[in-house]
């Protein structure tokens, strides 16, 4: 048996000795250790360090569940919100200008969303009188 066999509420036997115990939780440290939370027969919860040199005393009797709903929180709130960025254009056409805190003018509009944008990946030079709104068309752009 390996140590990446060991999910919550497994069954393991050779933890403690001629007892079968519940894997209530693992904590992986690097890749050759990890601390094993178990329940023994009578309720008690304990844990142990085990090592890759464990393997061979450890048998897996009943395989533990091979999801869980466990993971880190802020991790999955990160990946949601990245995917939901990446979609918002589906919903909103002009999405940088309704996020944005600056008033576009509507000739910046046009020139970002109708002329350089449809033209991926060419590169442009944005020259336009002075005060014409370039940092913001540059903006509105990358946004």
């Amino acid at each position: 048996m390996k140590l990446e066999d060991l999910q919550p509420d497994a069954a393991v036997r050779g933890i403690l000795p001629d007892a079968l115990v519940t894997v209530v939780n693992v904590t992986w440290h690097g890749s050759d250790a990890l601390t094993l939370v178990y329940r023994a027969s009578d309720g008690r919860i304990a844990d142990e360090i085990l090592y890759r040199d464990d393997e061979a005393r450890i048998d897996l009797v009943e395989a533990g569940r091979p999801w869980s709903f466990d993971g880190d929180g802020a991790v999955f709130r990160l990946v949601s919100e990245a995917h939901r960025i990446r979609l918002a254009h589906l919903f909103d056409p002009v999405l940088a200008v309704h996020t944005s805190l600056v008033d576009s003018l509507p000739h910046q509009i046009t020139a970002v969303y109708e002329a350089m944008l449809p033209r991926q990946p060419l590169r442009f030079l944005l020259a336009d009188d002075p005060g014409a709104g370039k940092t913001i068309m540059a903006g509105l752009f990358t946004k």
